[in-house]
């Protein structure tokens, strides 16, 4: 619980108050403009992408030249231009371009920003430090949503000149923390030394990375495919929801759902830290892969069988928070475990790499398949692709 992990995880808090307020609302935004399903499938699908490959450029760089933070601070910066932008769009076109730019931020300072807080703890605390930085992140996907719900709630009852004037209000609103995030990491993290390497090359690097670190990014990719964006399940949520709300009660109420999720992520992170750093961080993440799979396979029966239960619905959102909770504190960790760290912050890259080329795939998989097809076979296509990807990493593990 050093200055540096402390400070990231206030900075986290903030980045996600922001850009979570977004992810919630979201949904509702696309269809008081009109917009289908698929759009929000090709639109995170997009953005995750975008967030992918800027990881890996953002790693290389970092590990050669050693100018972690400034990149960081960097990153943290676009995420409230890409709100600004959300908030002027009347169709998908800009509402792609700011989150394309809001994720390119969270690509650039997303493996610098977990090799700093690596490198600032022990081997055998990493675990529980990236446990307490995950629950501090979600602290603020909790706070951000929640306030932005009740926000939008709010604002329902004032004179507006079309029904996207809440949404956009809120939007506007979110920038406020975004900005705060960049002067939090400006004054409370220092970066451990880390001495550039200017005779680092890309592609000769990456083919040198370990041959069992490369079948574990497969196993992620595997399972990332299937590992749609969330705003897919509160789209979800307010689908099943709206013929006995409305859609703008049902709208609010999958957000509250959402919510509900990152608490339960919040509450969760730090226990899966310590219990990984205990019983091995790979044994932990194979759980929660596991519980991936039948959370998607829980979506599409809520489908096939037209669930309009909140305390249900509640429960698939309960199992989402749960392997989040697992993904996000301990796929960096595992990385560390099998990798020099030399090239540690050009492996978090490919990581998070595989994983965003992967969730495109899988985001727009699903919105264009439920939008084409049904939303049934969507979700039982991603709950394929994540029990395999879990299959995967248990042959990695023996």
């Amino acid at each position: 619980m050093n200055r540096t992990v402390v400070g990231a995880g206030i900075t986290s808090a903030l980045g996600d108050f922001c850009y979570e307020t977004t992810t919630v609302i979201l949904p509702g935004f696309l269809s008081v403009l009109g917009i289908p399903a698929a759009a929000l499938g090709l639109i995170e699908g997009i953005a995750d992408a975008v967030a992918s490959f800027t990881k890996m450029v953002s790693g290389y760089i970092a590990d050669k030249l050693g100018h972690r933070k400034l990149l960081v601070l960097l990153g943290y910066g676009l995420t409230p231009l890409g709100q600004a932008l959300i908030a002027l769009a009347v169709g998908w076109p800009l509402i792609l371009l700011g989150r394309m730019v809001s994720w390119f931020g969270k690509g650039l300072r997303g493996p610098l920003r977990d090799a700093i807080v690596i490198q600032a703890v022990s081997p055998e605390t990493r675990g529980r430090a990236f446990g307490f930085h995950r629950a501090a992140d979600t602290v603020g996907a909790v706070l951000g949503p929640l306030l932005g719900v009740a926000l939008l709630g709010l604002a329902q009852g004032w004179h507006w000149s079309d029904d996207a004037g809440p949404f956009r209000f809120v939007l506007w609103l979110s920038l406020i923390p975004g900005v705060l995030a960049v002067l939090a990491f400006l004054t409370l993290v220092q970066d451990p030394q880390h001495s550039p390497n200017p005779a680092l090359k890309f592609f000769v690097s990456l083919r040198g990375l370990p041959s069992r670190f490369k079948r574990y990014l497969g196993a992620v990719g595997l399972f990332g495919v299937g590992d749609f964006s969330h705003a897919l399940l509160i789209l979800a949520a307010t689908t099943l929801l709206t013929p006995s709300m409305g859609v703008v009660q049902a709208a609010q109420v999958a957000g509250l759902l959402y919510v509900w999720r990152n608490v339960v992520q919040v509450a969760a992170s730090w226990p899966v830290g310590w219990l990984a750093d205990r019983v091995g961080h790979s044994s932990v993440l194979l759980v929660g892969y596991a519980l991936g799979g039948a959370m998607a396979a829980l979506t599409a029966l809520a489908f096939w069988s037209d669930i309009d239960s909140v305390p249900l619905l509640a429960g698939i959102f309960l199992i989402a928070g749960l392997y989040v909770a697992v993904q996000e504190a301990l796929e960096s960790t595992v990385t560390a475990e099998m990798v020099q760290a030399e090239t540690m912050t050009l492996s978090i890259g490919a990581l998070g790499t595989v994983n965003g080329a992967a969730k495109f795939l899988s985001s727009a998989t699903v919105g264009v398949v439920w939008t084409a097809v049904s939303p049934v076979l969507a979700f039982a296509l991603a709950a394929g692709f994540m029990l395999a990807g879990t299959l995967a990493l248990l042959r990695v593990r023996a």
